[in-house]
């Protein structure tokens, strides 16, 4: 399994040639991609924690640690670095005032979902999933997940404008005209520019710069226990279609760009995402997705080894041994956040009018058109309605209105068709 045939002679890659996963330069070469690939996930895996108060090093540790679980389970097949999940901010967010018990546990019962799903598709195959969630359902789920939270970021942006300000135009300036690897990290980029900004102008907090100071350097990272509230839990389950989109996708996007058919290892990948999602819920981390912020290392340098995966995930896994590592990401800024998040909630949204474009989703089809136009309004809209003491926001229920109308819409205009 970790016999990694030397591509070539270990320094170059012939024209036209991919380094395959099974595959790898020499290690000095293999080790510099692999510190490409932390640099590529970082901003956006860090970024998570600091929007939701997550512990940022217990994060980081369970990303590396999922990522091992990940590439251990599918068999050094499907490189890939597990970061943080976007498709959490919003019910992290939403269910704040429950504290970070509960919300760890929907975090735990989302990724125990996710696995359940990832052992159908092992068994069942693949085009199960297209079965249970189509993409007229997928993407309105992941619109309504990226939109909903629009309000918290223009929040934020309105708390420090100026600082926000900066902060976006850095992001939208380095992802327009940054050349080649620098294009990809416009976030990352975005936020430091933004934080350095706030450090000159006074914008950041005297109590978390004092924090920074008074951290140690190396020191275990910060635990939490779950505890389980079905409101919070039933926020929180709708990212599993999410989860479950940016999974397959992420397989199919690799098979394309090796050539190698990876539809054995598709129910793999979703089974190791889920253990790798349980396991951070059930130790305080936020939970975890494949990055395609990787596969834009990968296409750059043609290089898809696992090997450099394995390197990415010992240095996050290094790295989360160290609390001042933390408090410094926890000093980034109000606006610096509202800056991040207005672009962030908005590609969320977009990815999920991606998935409708690329099926081709016709909306000139009245039960596409009605059930969608309904799921998203109550989603983006918030509609919070109570079922006896548990209360739940609209994620839930634009995401459970859609699951449930469109089958059943769907199975209606066809016996009036009969």
């Amino acid at each position: 399994m970790f016999g990694w045939t030397l591509h070539g002679d270990g320094r170059s890659i012939g024209a036209g040639a991919v380094v395959a996963p099974d595959e790898r330069l020499s290690w000095p070469r293999t080790m510099g991609i692999g510190m490409q690939h932390v640099v590529a996930m970082f901003g956006a895996t860090l970024l998570v924690p600091t929007i939701t108060g997550f512990p940022v090093t217990t994060t980081l540790l369970f990303s590396g640690i999922g990522t091992v679980l990940f590439l251990l389970i599918t068999r050094n097949r499907v490189p890939s670095y597990l970061g943080s999940s976007f498709a959490f901010i919003a019910p992290l967010t939403a269910s704040a005032g429950s504290g970070i018990g509960a919300q760890l546990g929907g975090v735990l019962v989302a990724g125990a979902a996710l696995l359940l799903v990832g052992l159908a598709v092992k068994f069942a195959g693949a085009r199960v999933i297209d079965a249970v969630m189509p993409p007229v359902v997928t993407g309105a789920v992941v619109v309504l997940i990226g939109l909903n939270l629009a309000p918290v970021a223009t929040a934020s942006y309105e708390a420090q404008p100026l600082v926000a300000t900066i902060t976006l135009v850095a992001i939208v300036l380095v992802t327009v005209v940054g050349p080649g690897m620098l294009g990809r990290l416009g976030i990352l980029v975005g936020v430091v520019v933004g934080w350095v900004f706030a450090a000159v102008s006074g914008g950041l907090s005297e109590e978390r710069v004092a924090a920074l100071r008074e951290a140690d350097w190396i020191g275990l990272p910060t635990f939490h226990a779950p505890s389980f509230e079905l409101g919070v839990i039933a926020v929180t389950l709708p990212v599993v279609i999410v989860l479950v989109a940016e999974n397959v996708g992420h397989v199919k996007a690799v098979a394309a760009m090796t050539g190698r058919s990876l539809d054995d290892v598709a129910g793999d990948a979703l089974l190791a995402d889920g253990l790798a999602t349980t396991l951070a819920g059930a130790g305080g981390g936020s939970g975890t997705t494949t990055y395609a912020e990787n596969i834009g290392v990968m296409a750059a340098t043609r290089v898809y080894s696992t090997a450099a995966y394995w390197v990415a995930a010992a240095t996050a896994i290094v790295l989360a041994f160290s609390p001042k590592f933390g408090a410094l990401v926890f000093t980034v800024p109000d606006g610096v956040l509202g800056g991040a998040t207005l672009v962030l909630y908005g590609l969320i949204g977009i990815l999920g009018v991606r998935i409708w474009m690329d099926a081709k989703v016709d909306f000139t089809d009245p039960v596409n058109l009605t059930v969608v136009a309904a799921a998203l309004v109550a989603g983006i809209g918030d509609l919070t309605l109570a079922i006896g003491s548990v209360e739940l926001g609209g994620i839930a229920w634009g995401s459970v209105g859609i699951l449930v109308l469109y089958p059943v819409m769907r199975r209606l205009a066809r016996l009036r068709r009969a």
